[in-house]
């Protein structure tokens, strides 16, 4: 494609060289650019895509795009744009030939529980003999495809190439999780949404927002610019959706505990294994059963009726979508156990959503609840002693640990989460011996598989243990390392290793 058709209706200060230059790429990493490349020089908080222009030229770039005035280079076309990152957008979509617009896209956003709407919406659409693909944290994939994420949204470039694909794969709905740093840094800002979901906004990337009250602005913003007339689904039991929905107007579809949102329940049975519920919506009652547990599960699925039922799907696929679709990788993900005791896998990562896991097992524990946690290295620090609390004050025993540390060292943020613990004496049952620190009913085992050890070691019959933070994660992140590392292959070890104890 000629580069004057990639740069159709972006806002171009200078371009210096050819403008009708074959482009056979487009990138913002240098080390992807190849023969005849467009190279976006895009400034980041970690790296500058500027210092890399050198480097994309040598590799075979012919064009840069970049805001600052850079000098002159023979065969090299520059553009001078006041926002490349802007800039990027607009030419991924006009030079993969807006793929959006030839799907319906479905934009989820909030806190928690992206993961499990966007996939219970793809279990309906299925369900209903169309074809969707999805877009989120754990993986993009579509039919056959299926492609680990890095980002929960990716990269405009990237987004606009996996939208291609799945256009020119038959795929008729995307579902896609949205990330606030993708909304803010206008990833998706040349994606057309048909629909926006809304699941709830809890204290989570403070250290990129600030404030709560700017987090939830950037959340604003992706549905004020939904097109018009286009629906927004919205979760009225959460405080900022209920302000949503009176700051955005109409077209919105609510859900939430009360009777006068749209979608609500009018009967509920919780159990370990899963849930049964009776929701009334405008299409009358729905009668529903699914494997996924817990009241904030609740809200998730109530948040896919009100997606489907915007989406125009049968009610008949609403039921055998949500009652069909197995537990979401890594997200209250059972690891099988014997001896009557129950482990447990979660992505729980903020205070709030550990909160929900660990009242839902609360519920169940017939015994006690045991939970292993830590927090990701530089990352919002405000979160960890919030944790730390809601950790001590609903489990038996909490064992800190190490969460993708990352540049910070462990022992560092296991101090920052220990200021929130303040509990009564640990069950002289549960002393760790050499294995761990002992300290006011709560346990430091900085390596995670011997703390995930310790754990499934201690468990008697009747407890739960809670392994929380890493969720469908296979590894770990310490330094600038990415190493294998997955809890539930770690419990699975362990379960292994205490039967071979019994035994012997």
């Amino acid at each position: 494609m000629q580069l004057r058709l990639i740069l159709n209706n972006i806002s171009v200060i200078e371009i210096r060289g050819e403008s009708s230059v074959d482009v056979n790429d487009i990138t913002c990493n240098s080390r992807q650019c190849g023969a005849g490349s467009l190279f976006f020089a895009v400034p980041g908080h970690l790296r500058d895509g500027h210092n890399y222009i050198g480097e994309a030229i040598r590799a075979g770039a012919r064009c840069v795009v970049c805001e600052r005035d850079i000098p002159e280079q023979a065969g090299v076309t520059f553009v001078r744009v006041a926002d490349s990152r802007r800039a990027m957008s607009k030419a991924a979509k006009n030079f993969f030939g807006d793929p959006s617009n030839e799907l319906t896209v479905v934009g989820v956003t909030g806190t928690n529980g992206k993961t499990t709407v966007t996939c219970l919406v793809e279990a309906v659409l299925k369900a209903g003999g169309l074809n969707p693909g999805v877009i989120g944290t754990i993986e993009w994939r579509y039919g056959e495809t299926a492609v680990p994420s890095r980002n929960t949204t990716p990269e405009s470039l990237d987004l606009q190439r996996i939208l291609r694909s799945m256009a020119d794969g038959g795929v008729t709905h995307v579902v896609m999780e949205v990330s606030s740093h993708a909304i803010d840094m206008q990833r998706v800002a040349d994606v057309h949404f048909d629909l926006g979901v809304f699941t709830n906004l809890s204290p989570e990337h403070l250290d990129y927002h600030g404030t709560m009250e700017n987090y939830y602005a950037v959340k604003k913003s992706f549905f004020q610019h939904l097109p018009k007339g286009r629906t927004a689904v919205i979760n009225e039991d959460d405080p900022w959706g209920k302000r949503l929905v009176r700051e955005i107007g109409d077209s919105i579809i609510t859900f939430g505990m009360d009777k006068t949102c749209h979608v609500s329940p009018t009967d509920v049975e919780l159990g370990l294994t899963g849930l049964k519920a009776r929701l009334g919506t405008p299409r009358g009652v729905l009668t529903l059963e699914s494997p996924l547990t817990g009241a904030f599960n609740l809200s998730n699925i109530m948040a896919v009726v009100g997606t489907c039922l915007a989406l125009k799907i049968d009610n008949e696929y609403i039921v055998k979508g949500i009652g069909t679709a197995g537990p979401v990788p890594g997200r209250l993900e059972r690891v099988p156990a014997d001896e009557n005791i129950y482990i447990f896998v979660d992505y729980a990562h903020t205070e709030d959503a550990l909160k929900n896991v660990l009242e839902t097992l609360r519920r169940f524990a017939q015994k006690r609840l045991i939970t292993v946690f830590g927090c990701g290295g530089d990352r919002d620090k405000t979160k960890r002693p919030l944790m730390g609390r809601t950790a001590a004050e609903l489990s038996d025993c909490v064992v800190i640990t190490s969460d993708n540390p990352r540049g910070e060292d462990p022992r560092a943020i296991i101090s920052d989460i220990e200021r929130g613990v303040d509990v009564a004496e640990i069950d002289p049952a549960l002393s760790p011996g050499k294995a761990g620190t002992e300290q006011k009913g709560y346990l430091v085992i900085e390596d995670r598989t011997e703390a995930i050890n310790w754990a499934v070691h201690s468990a008697r019959p009747g407890d739960i243990v809670l392994i929380a933070g890493k969720g469908h994660e296979d590894y770990q992140i310490v330094g600038d390392r990415r190493l294998p590392f997955d809890d539930r292959i770690a419990a699975a070890r362990a379960l292994a290793s205490r039967r071979s104890r019994s035994v012997s």
